[in-house]
């Protein structure tokens, strides 16, 4: 059974069907889980609890001289900002000293990655958290790692099922902590499909004519949620048609640019743009305004993460929805997965926990939250 993150969404005081809980990665995102789900997570949390209880004990003191190895895939990245800025404060709040923790920039680079995991490894680092430029880079990441007798804690992009199966059949302290991407997609797509057809489909011709701006391809985040975003839709029997899908690989800039080139392109055929997170939705925003586009009136509109910015375009109107990505649960989870491999407590290959679907009726809650 997997271990679950518990999300500090729980401490908010929000719509019921939107609390965020225990999250189940081979199963299809719902906001109500069935009577054996429930079982299944309180089970699971008090599993969790366990896990924390263990990494509490461990003390200030058996930690302190610990050296820590981080590697973000890249720092100009809004929410990997978030991230390990929680991971840095959290992982001292647990009595490691701040000059042992080292956080890297990957520059989006593999190479200069794969570089700083050589280091970290000749500076002996004692466990590593390895969020990878590329997620098809895990194994030979993997190899090194635990060659060199280090735990490692993958983060936010996860690598492929045959990845994690090899950890557990080769009994390796390797994990992923993360949500499932599969869920943000769905919860884009519920946002979109629950202001019903007759509010979406301005063009009369029955369909939801939609762009999607991706972000990395090789990251299976961007494909699940483009996947199962559109998936939503159709699961609600709405007929899609994809007018343009195109990458935009995180950026506001070039997100601006797809939307704007898509926007003159299609025109007023244009109802709902998908983007794979909020830097980008923002982006598109900004072409959607200087089109003469107004969100929420004659087109939709809706992203990933719950960036500060975009909770605040949610409240305003001006972004229909996005997903919360909860840095908070994530990042703790990691430094506790990371800590009870230094303690011998051990941890499941997998660690996961929910997505938040955010609209207008909770964006001020969770602004209040992230802020």
């Amino acid at each position: 059974m997997k271990r679950k993150a518990v999300s500090l969404v729980l401490a908010l005081t929000m719509v019921a069907s939107v609390v965020a809980g225990c999250g189940n990665k081979q199963e299809a995102a719902t906001t109500e889980p069935a009577a054996e789900e429930t079982t299944e997570a309180a089970e699971d949390t008090t599993a969790a609890d366990t896990a924390d209880a263990a990494a509490d004990a461990a003390g200030d003191a058996d930690l302190a001289d610990k050296k820590v190895g981080v590697c973000i895939y890249q720092f100009s990245d809004n929410f990997m900002t978030l991230f390990r800025t929680e991971l840095q404060s959290y992982l001292e709040s647990k009595g490691f000293k701040a000059e042992n923790i080292k956080i890297v920039d990957g520059a989006n680079d593999q190479a200069t990655q794969s570089g700083q995991i050589d280091n970290f490894i000749t500076e002996g680092v004692d466990v590593m958290i390895v969020n990878p430029v590329n997620s098809s880079s895990a194994a030979t990441i993997t190899d090194k790692v635990v060659a060199a007798n280090i735990p490692l804690v993958y983060i936010n992009r996860e690598p492929d099922a045959a990845e994690e199966q090899r950890w557990a059949d080769e009994n390796m302290d390797v994990t992923y902590v993360g949500c499932d991407a599969r869920q943000s997609g769905t919860f884009q797509g519920e946002i979109i499909a629950d202001l019903g057809l007759d509010a979406i489909d301005l063009n009369k011709n029955g369909k939801v004519d939609y762009i999607m701006v991706e972000g990395d391809p090789e990251n299976v985040d961007a494909q699940y949620r483009t996947e199962f975003s559109v998936k939503a839709l159709e699961d609600a029997g709405l007929e899609v048609n994809c007018l343009t899908d195109q990458v935009g690989n995180w950026q506001q800039d070039q997100a601006q640019q797809i939307v704007a080139n898509a926007l003159g392109q299609y025109g007023n055929d244009v109802e709902v743009v998908f983007c794979n997170n909020d830097a980008m939705a923002m982006g598109a925003l900004q072409a959607i305004q200087s089109a003469g586009r107004t969100v929420g009136k004659d087109i939709y509109l809706v992203g990933v993460d719950a960036l500060s910015e975009a909770l605040e375009a949610v409240i305003a109107g001006n972004l229909t929805g996005t997903v919360f990505n909860d840095h908070f649960s994530q990042s703790h989870s990691a430094a506790d997965a990371a800590i009870n491999y230094l303690t011998g407590a051990g941890n499941e290959h997998y660690i996961g926990c929910d997505y938040v679907k955010v609209t207008q009726d909770n964006a001020q809650e969770v602004l209040d939250m992230v802020k």
